[in-house]
């Protein structure tokens, strides 16, 4: 589905024709209780269809095809408000069959992860398949490519400017600037960062300002930034909110926040409050959901259901700009959900632009090839040595990309080696590093070419000969995700494509997964999601303290550290 021209005087006709009873809508939904989400009430009636517009509201419509609600309630599709979609380790033509039936009909994605992998040519392939795609997929172009200009890690696509991202401002599926992560870059003036924001001033910039609060937040917003998804605290929240920027309540595999922000979600801030998943693996997907996830559980801590429905359709349309998507209205795109109980979320039926998404077929194609990124030379086992004594140790946070940062003895309990291997081609030596948070029992490797946002390859080990072991599989597989024990592999997912995603499908790929957490488990990992948790412990703009192929990153500071403490 490409976007519609601009509307022909014979298809408005069509639609006054409809809704008047001349001629026969394509389908009518009758007895159906539909939310009201201007005036946050549920109403009833009949919703006639046709050229996958909302024409009438009213019984008595002429329909070619019926569908009898029987009562049951109906809201808008569901929006992503912000989504990488690299992250549910899937192309987006593999990402729509996962979410459509869930829900959501249109997401916001940013695809800063192959973009910083391949560069521009990512952003061509993300706008390529949102021009075809049934999911109504919006691009925000990639502001931080790398994630910072302080040489605090190597990417493959160099630095991608302002001058190249405005080539593909026009696009029909291009929405505006994509999370500004350099908050020192805005706040400091960084001459890049000022370019980007001047070119796409007037339009919508999304923000990425973990605890950022006071005078520095002020100054932020200043330059144009209107959204946030980074926001782990509701004082940090309300903040944000009282300060004109849209709030995206986030819980992704990794990063989950809607227990602490659902307060924030009420009537009347309802329409400045959105869902957003951000990075949510396919096997989450399966099993809990995707916003389907995270309305039922807003509305299970005391969220308004009506508010919870608003949040998750018209407030983000409105926020972007999207014309006539996110409501049950006449002249509103057909995006809509059937439930079969409103309160615990539970998805009964989904009409895409007027379409029953269960009769779409798949547009995955398994057989696309792709070229192995994975530029690694030879390793060896005394190149994943770390200082010992005294050393500066990453804490990881269950359930958090934000980290602590601990000095401990390096042979501590509960401390694991971590290495990256810069992955894009320069021949960078190794960096090492600690960690905490594996589990005290941790033994073996966790290995990934995951690995926000350069996606160098990273691994938590006990030992040098496991680590090895499994950087050379990612090697020989260009990508993915290995748990290694006694120098073989126990489990595995290839993902050929920039090491980041895949177009196997959903089933087997959650098999995957199913496997690989079940051999990180035996291998003693007690994080749940170990995978994701280890892609944001590269990422050196989440506070506090992180490790890229360059070394140590102290977030706070925005500089390299020794390894060694003291």
């Amino acid at each position: 589905m490409t976007d519609s021209p601009k509307t022909t005087r014979s298809s408005l006709e069509r639609r006054i024709d409809a809704a008047m009873g001349r001629i026969p809508c394509d389908l009518v939904i009758d007895r159906v209780t539909y939310l009201d989400v201007f005036s946050l009430t549920w109403k009833k009636g009949s919703i006639g269809i046709i050229d996958g517009t909302i024409v009438g509201l009213e019984s008595g419509l002429k329909g070619k095809k019926r569908v009898d609600a029987k009562g049951k309630k109906l809201v808008p599709g569901f929006i992503d408000a912000h989504v990488h979609i690299e992250s549910s380790l899937v192309v987006p033509e593999v990402f729509e069959n996962l979410v459509l039936r869930k829900g959501t009909t249109t997401a916001i994605c940013d695809p800063h992860e192959i973009t910083n992998v391949i560069g521009v040519d990512g952003l061509k392939r993300f706008l390529a398949s949102a021009s075809r795609l049934r999911l109504d997929l919006r691009v925000m172009l990639s502001s931080c490519v790398p994630a910072t200009h302080a040489g605090l890690e190597t990417n493959g696509a160099g630095v991608v400017d302002s001058a190249a991202l405005v080539k593909f401002a026009s696009h029909p599926k291009a929405l505006g600037l994509a999370e500004m992560m350099n908050m020192p870059g805005v706040i400091h003036k960084d001459p890049g960062v000022m370019e980007k924001l001047v070119a796409f001033s007037g339009g919508k910039i999304d923000g990425h300002a973990p605890l950022l609060t006071g005078q520095e937040l002020s100054a932020y917003a200043s330059a144009g930034i209107s959204s946030c998804h980074e926001s782990s605290n509701l004082k940090e929240a309300r903040e944000k909110l009282s300060k004109g920027i849209s709030v995206w309540i986030r819980e992704g595999s990794v990063a989950k926040d809607v227990e602490a922000l659902a307060e924030l979600i009420t009537p009347s801030s309802s329409a400045y409050v959105g869902f957003c998943t951000d990075d949510r693996n396919p096997l989450d997907i399966s099993e809990e959901g995707h916003l389907d996830y995270l309305i039922r559980k807003s509305i299970k801590l005391g969220v308004s259901v009506e508010a919870a429905y608003r949040a998750a359709s018209l407030s983000v349309a409105r926020h972007y700009g999207l014309a006539n998507v996110g409501a049950i209205a006449p002249g509103y795109r057909a995006d809509l959900v059937l439930l079969e109980n409103a309160r615990r979320c539970l998805v009964e039926r989904v009409w895409k632009s007027g379409e029953d998404v269960s009769q779409l077929d798949s547009l995955a194609s398994e057989s696309e090839k792709f070229a192995n990124t994975i530029r690694v030379g030879a390793l060896d086992e005394s190149s994943f040595s770390a200082p010992e004594g005294r050393v500066h140790v990453i804490g990881v946070k269950p359930g958090k990309i934000l980290t602590d940062a601990f000095v401990k003895n390096s042979d501590a309990r509960g401390v694991a080696r971590l290495s990256v291997v810069e992955r894009h081609g320069h021949g960078y030596a190794p960096a090492n590093g600690y960690v905490s948070g594996f589990g005290e029992r941790f033994q073996g490797a966790i290995v990934s070419s995951v690995g926000h946002d350069s996606h160098n390859l990273i691994g938590a080990s006990s030992n040098a000969r496991d680590l090895k072991a499994g950087f050379e599989f990612l090697k020989s597989t260009g990508g993915g995700f290995a748990v290694v024990r006694d120098g073989a592999i126990q489990a595995s997912l290839a993902l050929p494509f920039g090491g980041l995603m895949t177009t196997a499908s959903p089933h087997l790929i959650e098999k995957h997964l199913k496997q690989l957490r079940q051999a990180s488990r035996a291998a003693g990992c007690e994080l749940n999601e170990p995978f994701l948790q280890l892609a944001f412990l590269s990422l050196p703009v989440i506070p506090k303290l992180k490790l890229t192929d360059r070394g140590l990153v102290d977030v706070t500071k925005f500089s390299l550290i020794p390894v060694r403490a003291g």
